[in-house]
C-alpha cells in the first residue's frame, strides 16, 4: 500500500501531490490522457510544423499571484513568465480600445474622463492586492485575513454586479474594458460572479500582471512535476479510474476531478446525504476552443491592442451582456463573446519558419455540437481587418468535445462548475471543509471546490493540508521553496 494517490494531474492534483512528497509521503499521480497537466498542456496539435498550441489555459494571472505558486518559487525554477506592458485590451468599433496597463496611471490617463472613476474603482484593490489575493484565494468559509480589503471589494461587486453597473462610467470604453474581463467568468451580465472576476483579475493586471508562460503553460507543469519527482513521487499517464477497483490502495486518496467523476467512481460508499448534495452541483456554460496558425501578427484596427497579451474580442460592455446573456439561457449569440491571445507577441519562440500560434474561445452554450471557426474569424475581422487573409490552418474543438482532453470539462465547462454566487461559497457543496467528502480517507482537490477555476494550485493545496492532517497527523506543513 502507498501513501497518496492522486487521480488527475492538472495543476491542482500536481500541487496536491507536490505537498504530500513535500511531507516525506510516497505519492503516485494516475492520469488518464497520455500526456501530464490537465487544462495547462502545450502540445503539437499537427497544424504546422513546431506550431504548439495551449490547449487550455494560456494566460495567466491567477498563477503569479497564488501563495502556493509564489511560494513554489516558479522562477527559481527555470519558469519565465513573459509580461505584457498592456496586459488585457477590449478593441471596439471604429478603430478605438481600452487598453488595460499594468501601469494604473497609464491606464487612467488613457481612459479620458473615465480615468478618475476606474481609478478610485481599481486603487484601493491594487493596493491591497496581498489582502484582496487572500480573500479571492481562500476557502471561503474562514473570516478573511483582511476584513477591510474583503469589505470594499464587496462593495464593489454590488455595484459592478447588479444593473447600477452603468452609474460609474459616462463614456464606453472603460465599462466595456471592465466587461471584457467579467466575461471570463462565462456567467449571465451583470452578476456577482462575474463582477468579483472582473475586479479581482482586474485589480491583478496593475499588479501582479497578467504573465505567459515562455514556451506555453506546460512550463508551469513541467516544474510541478520535476519537484514531484525530486521528492520521489511519480506521474503515470495513460491510466484512467472509473470505478473504485481501478485505485492502487492507499492511505489517501486525491480526486483532481468533477463531483460527478468522483461519484462515478466512490458509487456507494458515499453516505446518501453526501451524494444528494454533490448531485446539486451545478455546471456551468461552455466554451469552444479555436486554435489558428497565422503567418503574421493579427493587424488590429486600434492602437496598442497589439501589445497586448489577452484581447477581449466582442464590442460595448451592451454587446457583450448581450451576447453572454444569450449563452445564459441556451442560445448561440451571433456576435459571440470570444477570448484571444497571441502569445508569439511576447514570446517571439513561439513563431516557428514565420508561422505562429494564436489562441481564441468562443463561449456558447453547454453541450454545445457548433463549430465556431467562422464565429470566431468574423468577431477577430470585425476589430483586424484582413485577418482572415493571414490564416494558414486552423482547428475547432467544439464545446460537446473538450471533455476528450481534460475529463474536468463537463459539456464544455472549463471552469468545472458554474461560477455563480452560491458556488463560490458553497463549492462543491455547503461544508466546512470543501474538501473532504465523507469517505475516510478521500478528498476532492479540484477546481470544482473553493476558490474554483484558474492555474493557481490552491485547491490541491489546501486539500492536500487537510489530508496530511486528518490521515497523517502532520500539523507543521512542508516548504515548498526550491530544493539545493
Amino acid at each position: 500500500m502507498t501513501d497518496v494517490v492522486v487521480v488527475g494531474s492538472g495543476p491542482n492534483g500536481l500541487a496536491a501531490a507536490v505537498t504530500m512528497a513535500r511531507a516525506g509521503l510516497e505519492v503516485t499521480v494516475l492520469e488518464a490522457q497520455d500526456t501530464v497537466g490537465g487544462g495547462a498542456r502545450t502540445l503539437d496539435l499537427g497544424l504546422a510544423d513546431g506550431v504548439v498550441h495551449d490547449v487550455c489555459s494560456a494566460v495567466h494571472p491567477m498563477a503569479v499571484a497564488s501563495p502556493f505558486l509564489q511560494q513554489l518559487d516558479l522562477a527559481a525554477r527555470g519558469v519565465r513568465l513573459a509580461q505584457p506592458q498592456v496586459a488585457y485590451a477590449q478593441p471596439l468599433d471604429g478603430g478605438r480600445a481600452g487598453l488595460a496597463w499594468q501601469d494604473l496611471d497609464r491606464t487612467v490617463d488613457g481612459l479620458g474622463r473615465d480615468g478618475r472613476a476606474w481609478r478610485q474603482l481599481m486603487e484601493p484593490l491594487v493596493e491591497r492586492q496581498e489582502g484582496l489575493v487572500g480573500f479571492a484565494m481562500g476557502d471561503m468559509r474562514s473570516v478573511p485575513p483582511d476584513l477591510g480589503t474583503a469589505v470594499r471589494m464587496a462593495l464593489r461587486v454590488l455595484e459592478q454586479g447588479t444593473y447600477g453597473w452603468g452609474l460609474r462610467f459616462r463614456d464606453d470604453v472603460a465599462p466595456a474594458l471592465l466587461t471584457g474581463v467579467a466575461m471570463h467568468s462565462i456567467a449571465r451580465l451583470p452578476s456577482m460572479a462575474s463582477a468579483g472576476a472582473a475586479l479581482l483579475l482586474g485589480a491583478l493586471a496593475h499588479g501582479t500582471g497578467w504573465p505567459i508562460p515562455v514556451g506555453g503553460s506546460s512550463a508551469i507543469v513541467a516544474a510541478l512535476v520535476e519537484d514531484l519527482e525530486q521528492h520521489g513521487g511519480q506521474v503515470v499517464t495513460g491510466s484512467r479510474v472509473g470505478r473504485w477497483e481501478d485505485l492502487p490502495p492507499a492511505r489517501a486518496h486525491l480526486f483532481d476531478t468533477t463531483p460527478r467523476t468522483l461519484l462515478e467512481v466512490l458509487g456507494e460508499r458515499l453516505p446518501v446525504r453526501r451524494v444528494r448534495a454533490l448531485n446539486r452541483f451545478r455546471y456551468g456554460n461552455a466554451a469552444a476552443k479555436v486554435d489558428f496558425v497565422l503567418s503574421g501578427p493579427v493587424p488590429w484596427a486600434a492602437e496598442g491592442v497589439d501589445r497586448a497579451g489577452t484581447i477581449h474580442v466582442g464590442g460595448s460592455r451592451r454587446q457583450m451582456a448581450a451576447a453572454e446573456n444569450a449563452v445564459h439561457r441556451g442560445r448561440h449569440a451571433e456576435h459571440p463573446a470570444v477570448l484571444v491571445s497571441d502569445p508569439a507577441v511576447l514570446d517571439p519562440g513561439r513563431e516557428v519558419g514565420g508561422l505562429r500560434p494564436f489562441w481564441t474561445y468562443a463561449h456558447v452554450p453547454a453541450g454545445s455540437h457548433r463549430d465556431v471557426t467562422e464565429d470566431v474569424t468574423a468577431q477577430v475581422e470585425r476589430f483586424a481587418p484582413g485577418f482572415r487573409d493571414l490564416v494558414v490552418a486552423s482547428r475547432c474543438v467544439p464545446a460537446a468535445q473538450m471533455d476528450h482532453h481534460d475529463e474536468n470539462y463537463v459539456a464544455g465547462d472549463i471552469a468545472s462548475g458554474a461560477v455563480d454566487l452560491r458556488q463560490v461559497f458553497a463549492r462543491p457543496t455547503a461544508t466546512l471543509d470543501p474538501y473532504r467528502v465523507g469517505v475516510p480517507g478521500v478528498y476532492l482537490c479540484s477546481s470544482s471546490t473553493s476558490p474554483g477555476p484558474g492555474v493557481h494550485g490552491i485547491c490541491g493545496w489546501n486539500a492536500a493540508r487537510s489530508a496530511l492532517r486528518r490521515e497523517f497527523g502532520i500539523t507543521a506543513m512542508p516548504s515548498l521553496a526550491p530544493s539545493a
